[in-house]
This record gives C-alpha cells, structure tokens and sequence, in this order.
C-alpha cells in the first residue's frame, strides 16, 4: 500500500528535483512565525462593529502602525493611517475633498502603507502573498514589498514605482489594494464561537462577509442552531426565529433580508386576535403592516403556536426530561394562576382564544394551515438556505485547533462534575460522544432524505440543541419564555446554570474536559462564549489559571449594561494570547469622518516561552507528514524503486 502511496504522489513530483525542492521549501515552511488567529464570539446581529472590530484586527493594525512609524509620525497621522485602511474606499473619497496636493498625499500614502505591508506580509511565504494579492496588482506589489539586493540605489528604485503609479492615474485602486492586502494579512484565521443571529439588526449581512472572508471556522451557538432547525422545516424552530424577530423588532431580517413574507401571521392574528388583550406582548409597534399594534397581536400568536409545539415536542420524548416545561395545561383559568414546580403565581394574561382547555397543546386547522404556509417560506428562501449551508459547511458543535479546544456554551456536568447523560434512541452520551452525536443528528436534520426517520428525529434534536436542559450549547434548566411573558414575580424566571458554569475555576475538571478531547492540559485551552462577562461587576473572563477563556463580554447592544462593555474577543499570535475588551462603536460613518476606532483595553494573557512556529501548529503536522512521505518518495527514487519520470520537450 506504501509503495502505491508514493506512485501516486511521484505523479505529483515526478523527478528527484521536483520532491527535494518541495522538501526544501516546506522545511523553510515549518520555520515561520504561526500566523495570527482572531477569536469572535455572540455577534447577535451587530454588523456595524462585527465590520469594524474585523477590519482593524482587534486593534492589531493600529498596534502594528504604532510598531512601525514610533514616535516619527503624529498621533493624529497614525489614526488618519488606520482609519484609511479600514475604510479605503470611503476615506479616499473624503481626502479627494479635502487635500489640496492630492499627489504629494497619494505619494506619502503609498510609502507609509508598503511599510506596513511589508511587516505584515513577512511572516507568510512570497507564494501565499501572491495568491492574496488581485492578478492586475501582483507585478508591482511583489516588487514594493521585495528586497532587491541586486538594485544599487534601492530607494530611487522604489520611489520611481510609486511615481509611476501616481502619474499614470493608478494611486486610488493601488492605495485600496494595499489597505484590503494588510486587513487579509493581519488576521491568518478567523474563529466565530456562536451566535450570529437574533437580537441584531444584521446577522444576514454577517454571514455575507464570512462567505467572503479567506478562512473562518464556525461552533454553532444555540442561536445559530434554532435558525438551522427553521430553515430546515422543523416548526417550533420556526415560531421561535418569529417570536424572537418580533420581540427585538428584527422582522426586516426575515421579510427583506430573507424574503420570508409574515403575512399570513398578520392575516391569522388579525383574525384569531382581533379582540383579545395583548398587553402582555407589547413591543414598539412600528404598524408595519398598517394597522396598528397588530406586531404585539403577531407576538402574542406566534408565541401561543410556540409553547403548543414546544409542549408536543416535550410529550413526545420523555427521554428528554423537560415535562417541568409543559405549562399550558397547568392554566387555572377561573383563579388566573398557574403552578410551577409546586408553587403557585398570578399569570397576567389567560386571554388565549386559540387555547383548547381539553387539548391545550394541539394546533387549531388555521394554526396548522399557517404553520405550513411558515415553513414553505423558510424552506424556499434561496438565501437562507445558502447560508444555512455555510453555517454547516463551516461550522461544527465544537472545534479543535492548534491544541485548543473551542465551543460555544459548556460541557454538561453534574453537581459531582461529571459528564451528564442524556438518552437518545435508547443509548445515552456524554461528554465528547455527546456533542458528536447531537452534531451528527443536527446534520441529518437538514441534509437527510424528506420524510426520513433520520431527518425527523435531527429536526427535533436541532430544537432540542436550542433549549434543552443538557444541550452543550444553552446549558440552563429551561428557556423561561413563557414565564417572562406570562408572569410578574421574577422568581418565576429563575433558569439554573449548568453546574459547569460554578465549576470552571477547577483545574482537575478542565484538564477532565481537555482530556476528554483528546488534548494535553500543559499547552492547551479552552476557548468559551454563550454567557456574558460581567466586567462592571468585577467578572474575569480568565477562568482556572487561564485554563479557560470566556470571551462573551456582550457584542449585543442589549447586552452592553450588563456586561459595562461592548465584546471581548481574542488574539493568539506566535508569541501570546491577547484578550481585548471594547467599548461602544457608534456608527462606520463616525468612524471614518472623526478617524475614530474602538477604544479598546487590551492585556496579554498568556506570553509563550518561545515564539511559537508553523512547525508547531496542526498545519505543521500535516507539513511534516508531508515532509516524511517525500522523503520516502527521494529515497525509493534514488535506490531505483521507482523510476522518475523524464520531462518531454514536447
């Protein structure tokens, strides 16, 4: 099998010069700096200062600019330097207003930018620059960023290219080439642990950018997995992405982002709530559908049609543990109470018209004829399904990378921190088993055959993934929606953390966990989102020693009281582990007129004993894999093995 092995790869590298080159260069390979990854977690819809903190790598070019240029450029030229490169297209177009020696600018531009390029760009290979590099720009850029130890008077080399690209009429395409090339060279890869959608007004335009960006991993968060579920035709999926829009006053991202029509929701409610009280459901109705409050009558529907297919979803698998979530039945109507867990509240609303006492879980004939009608939008929207898809493609449960472990919300454990079970068809996972067995099902959810016992069965774990009590990715005793909206004593909301959460400082835990993935605990991390950080409160996101990382600190403006900031993310280059906590980002507009960036408080978490290399990370293992199997090939060319394959000149 060997030696077929390497007649295959000898149709690669067909002579002994062509396998010693590769070996020559994937060994200079091994010895480059790592390359910088970017950590991003619970963006919730925040497209504006997604954009940004993406743009400006986490403050990683302005620290690079003020590397470069010290103390010989002003403050003021630095911010005018990073704003440009975030913004190249917008910033130009106000300097063409303003400058009055656009020449001399574009000139002094082109010399601070190539700078800056040529730092950034050293820690890749001359052939991974160039393939980032736009084909019409490749020649010139190559020669700026280059030594040329062969040109005698190096400066009036460069200078005469970038006179050239002045004169000729080619500063601006060349100036946001160079802008673009440094925001893709900055960041090497890009980590997003969860939770794109919900809340925010822009969790499509999001998915937009990463389809675009050069390389990015994806751990679905629990939000992401519920817009799964609906795009995948599951129904409580469905009336939760409908509810949650409608309550954050997000329904453009259905209706214009998606182009899911919800009117047939506003036709049903009309109807079916006419007359009934909503004032349990008000939101800031915006009489989107020309009549006024008919979002709170929406609101109210959905969230009724909710809880009934939640409630049938609960009844039909009591292996999931949730009957404590089945309320609907437990309505006193006369007294206008309801018992939970033994204990008994008022509720403030029991107007509910399509709420059968005897069946109070079953959908009403309409209630069917628009959830049919719901889920054929879902299922036929081109883009949901487009990014759906990307979201699978891209994204897994959890991810291991560079001998870190990263998911979105926790391991489910026990009071006596062991993995929790959780029976599904008969067997029960934990732990690993557990997060590969709900990632298999949530697959089959979406791509296995219509009608299929397989696809049923991961539709409904895509729910529960979303809500249950031992999900890895929600890691709370109940999703209290009902209790929120139907009861005023707040000791009803009350959802219990996952003991993970009260044991995460544990050492001989964390190393369990990493264990349990495989991983070594010496040089290992686990990198965390899903629960908001509460800095204001005196919350490290450094757990266990730095062990773990959480790294939600709230990029959701709903979020930004609670936390006292707007988002942590994370920079793990060669030589350390930064973690960066920025404040409020008010508009890309500001940003590019005041030259304003995030203010951001960045502090080196953890300094490497050494600076850490390609050679070290999983693509370096692979490197080296290759680097044996080459060195095998060169030695059965040499001892006459096989035979190398002469080059025709013809």
């Amino acid at each position: 099998m060997q030696k077929k092995y390497l007649r295959i790869l000898a149709n690669q590298y067909p002579t002994i010069r062509d396998a010693a080159t590769e070996i020559i260069n994937l060994q200079a390979i091994l010895s480059l700096p790592k390359g910088t990854e970017h950590f991003l977690t619970d963006l919730h819809g925040e497209y504006e200062q997604f954009h940004h903190v993406l743009k400006n790598g986490s403050g990683t070019v302005r620290r690079k600019i003020d590397e470069i240029f010290g103390n010989t450029l002003m403050d003021s030229a630095k911010r005018s330097l990073a704003t440009l490169i975030y913004y190249p297209k917008e910033k130009l177009e106000m300097v063409r207003g303003e400058e009055q020696n656009i020449d001399d600018w574009y000139r002094i531009t082109l010399h601070r930018l190539v700078r800056v390029l040529k730092n950034v760009s050293s820690k890749y290979t001359r052939s991974k620059v160039r393939k980032a590099i736009p084909k019409d720009f490749v020649y010139v850029v190559e020669e700026l960023i280059t030594e040329k130890e062969e040109v005698l008077n190096k400066e009036a080399y460069y200078n005469e290219i970038i006179h050239t690209i002045v004169r000729i009429g080619d500063a601006e395409p060349f100036i946001q080439t160079l802008c673009d090339l440094i925001q893709r060279l900055v960041i090497d890869h890009l980590h997003i642990l969860g939770d794109i959608y919900d809340r925010g007004p822009g969790p499509h335009i999001i998915i937009d950018t990463l389809m675009n960006y050069h390389t990015v991993d994806i751990q679905w968060g629990n939000h992401d997995i519920v817009w799964m579920g609906a795009a995948s035709g599951q129904y409580a999926c469905i009336a939760n992405v409908i509810r949650m829009a409608l309550k954050y006053e997000n329904t453009d991202v259905l209706e214009e982002g998606y182009g899911i029509n919800l009117m047939s929701l506003a036709a049903f409610a009309l109807k079916e709530y006419q007359d009934v009280n909503c004032d349990a459901f008000q939101i800031n109705s915006k009489d989107s559908y020309g009549v006024e409050g008919i979002e709170s009558k929406m609101y109210k529907a959905i969230s009724i049609i909710q809880f009934k297919l939640e409630g049938q979803l609960i009844i039909k698998y009591p292996e999931f543990e949730m009957d404590h979530q089945l309320l609907l039945d437990k309505i006193n109507y006369e007294k206008k109470t309801i018992v939970i867990e033994g204990k008994e509240y008022a509720l403030l609303d029991i107007d509910f018209p399509t709420v059968s006492k005897e069946h109070p879980y079953q959908l009403t004939k309409e209630e069917e004829l628009l959830m049919k009608r719901l889920k054929q939008a879902f299922l036929h929207s081109d883009k949901l399904q487009m990014h759906m898809s990307f979201l699978y493609s891209r994204g897994a449960l959890y991810n291991i990378y560079n001998s870190n472990l990263l998911y979105h919300g926790c391991i489910p454990l026990d009071r006596d921190g062991e993995f929790t079970k959780l029976k599904i068809l008969e067997t029960e996972y934990s732990g690993k088993n557990l997060y590969d067995v709900l990632d298999y099902y949530a697959r089959k959810g979406y791509f296995a055959t219509l009608d299929s016992k397989e696809k049923e069965m991961g539709e409904d774990l895509l729910w529960y993934i979303w809500t249950g009590p031992k999900s890895p990715v929600f890691g709370r005793s109940k999703m209290a929606t009902f209790e929120r909206l139907l009861i005023a004593d707040k000791e009803a909301y009350h959802e219990v953390k996952n003991p993970y959460y009260e044991m995460i400082d544990n050492e001989n835990l964390m190393d369990n966990i990493l264990k349990e993935f495989g991983l070594e605990s010496r040089n290992s991390h686990i990198i965390n989102g899903h629960v908001p950080v509460e800095v204001k409160n005196g919350q490290n996101p450094v757990k266990c020693g730095g062990k773990l990382l959480m790294i939600d600190g709230g990029f959701s403006k709903s979020y930004h009281d609670r936390t006292g900031i707007a988002g942590y993310t994370l920079v793990l280059n060669s030589t350390g582990i930064r973690l960066v906590a920025h404040e409020t980002f008010e508009s890309a507009r500001r940003a590019i007129q005041e030259e304003t960036d995030i203010v951001s408080d960045s502090y080196l978490v953890e300094r490497f004993p050494a600076r850490r290399n390609v050679g070290d990370t999983d693509i370096g293992y692979q490197l080296k894999e290759n680097i044996a199997d080459l060195e095998e090939l060169l030695t059965a060319y040499r001892n006459n093995e096989i035979m190398q394959v002469s080059k025709s000149k013809y």
